[in-house]
């Protein structure tokens, strides 16, 4: 391999890494610019390093090339995991680790020199994070059933003043006894500093009560003496 080929390679790869980057950057989102670049460019130079390798004349070095290639595939796939979290019932970076994927899929293409290939394998990527986000969007406009089915176990947290303790307990009470759908599983405080107290609400619902909860939290965060309010929702079970 000369040098010639394996800059025009490594070119190719990281101006394709940095399109999808831009993207991405763009948008504000996480994993962009500089992320996919080096993903784009190691890609491809383990995958040069495997070619250049493998088809020397050494009988030291005599190999399969797709190999280190797909060890890539693994070591970007333990990259991805590292990067997708679980918030209550949201999973956050699942696009993200699945855009770093497809950039090492460019790099590997550019290093070997499937060009035109690495080229609309990237036109793609970009295309489907942009276009297919607005059309994700419309979509979740109208939850499903299934979406607003099951049973729901939702926390509440509330730090307040002490001596407003019973008065954000009377709230809580009043609030669930006047929805049928809700329960209140359990109600418990603790000291949080010596004036303030720290409250956790365990409310069970049957189905989707998130916009009731957050209505909850806002009168909770109206009251006099609590300064600080936080909720998030568990699927129990669906049904």
């Amino acid at each position: 391999m000369t040098v010639w080929n394996f800059l025009t390679r490594m070119l190719t790869a990281v101006l394709l890494g940095a399109l999808i980057g831009m993207v991405r950057q763009w948008s504000q989102k996480s994993a962009g610019l500089r992320t996919n670049t080096l993903l784009a460019a190691g890609s491809a130079t383990y995958t040069l390093i495997s070619k250049a390798i493998t088809s020397s004349n050494d009988r030291l070095y005599m190999g399969d090339a797709t190999r280190i290639i797909g060890q890539i595939v693994t070591g970007i796939g333990f990259f991805g995991g590292g990067l997708i979290l679980r918030d209550g019932l949201n999973v956050q970076g699942l696009n993200t680790a699945a855009t770093i994927w497809c950039s090492a899929a460019v790099g590997a293409l550019a290093g070997t020199s499937m060009y035109f290939y690495a080229a609309i394998t990237a036109l793609t990527i970009t295309l489907t994070d942009n276009v297919f986000r607005s059309i994700g969007r419309w979509i979740n406009r109208y939850p499903t059933q299934k979406q607003n089915s099951g049973v729901f176990l939702y926390t509440i947290f509330i730090k307040c003043k002490e001596h407003v303790e019973n008065i954000v307990r009377v709230r809580i009470v009043n609030f669930v006894k006047k929805d049928h759908h809700l329960k209140l599983r359990s109600l418990s405080s603790a000291d949080a500093s010596p004036s303030m107290a720290a409250m956790e609400a365990l409310i069970v619902a049957n189905g989707n009560h998130h916009t009731n909860i957050e209505q909850l939290a806002g009168q909770l965060t109206l009251e006099y003496g609590v300064t600080e309010v936080e909720w998030k929702a568990d699927s129990l079970h669906e049904v």
